[in-house]
């Protein structure tokens, strides 16, 4: 199961791209998998790999590579500071490198995303036609705009994919009162989506590395991801 960094080039600056493969020549569904407020760190990477292991090729940019060199702000004051217009134009980045290479299957694209990054899929879902399928895991701030420009849920109408999400219970982050106005939003405009949530579980149930980790929720919902991207991105 191959893993590096690649490089690309975004309005004039260079952003890394880490990519997770299956083994074998390909070419295979691809996954955009867009970071949390920790950045493409140790669970995200892992995420892309467990991924590849399914038979998908992950892709995940790094959407803090304007910050400076060797910033020492925490995540949440580096993740304060990123705008709609330009998270926007780094996963169309690294959907282009997607689609370039020879191990990926340009025409079966899915996103997704943790925490902030769960925003960026519901936004990209409806910013981008490259997509056949999301996966909103516990997105939070749907409601509110990163800059100039629309938020999230004021796109609903744009979604030109299915949508699966998966939230906890617990979480305020999106609440469960946040999370019933948008599968409202959803069915109001047509959008194909299925939204599960789950009980006892808080904001980054999926992650291990937290004692917010819940075991038996994250079970399912990878399973029920790798369901959804089979369905849709598979040939």
């Amino acid at each position: 199961m191959p893993a590096r960094w690649d490089t690309v080039s975004v309005d004039g600056a260079d952003m890394r791209v880490y990519v997770s493969t299956p083994d074998g020549a390909g070419p295979f569904p691809g996954v955009v998998a867009v970071q949390h407020a920790g950045g493409v760190d140790d669970f995200v990477r892992g995420m892309c790999d467990r991924f590849a292991a399914e038979g998908f090729a992950a892709v995940s940019p790094d959407l803090y590579h304007r910050e400076e060199p060797g910033s020492a702000d925490d995540p949440m004051t580096r993740m304060g500071r990123l705008r709609d217009v330009t998270v926007t134009a780094d996963v169309n980045a690294a959907v282009e490198h997607a689609q370039s290479l020879p191990e990926i299957d340009g025409g079966r694209l899915g996103v997704t995303g943790y925490c902030m990054g769960g925003r960026v899929a519901y936004m990209m879902a409806a910013k981008s036609d490259a997509f056949k399928a999301a996966v909103d895991c516990w997105g939070g701030n749907g409601m509110i705009s990163w800059g100039d420009g629309p938020a999230p849920f004021d796109l609903t109408g744009d979604i030109s994919c299915p949508v699966l999400g998966l939230f906890g219970e617990d979480d305020q982050h999106p609440s469960p009162a946040e999370v019933a106005k948008i599968d409202a939003e959803m069915t109001r405009f047509g959008v194909e989506h299925e939204f599960h949530s789950y009980a006892g579980a808080g904001h980054g149930f999926m992650n291990e590395g937290r004692p917010s980790y819940r075991e038996e929720a994250s079970r399912d919902a990878w399973r029920r991801t790798i369901t959804w991207f089979n369905r849709y991105l598979q040939a």
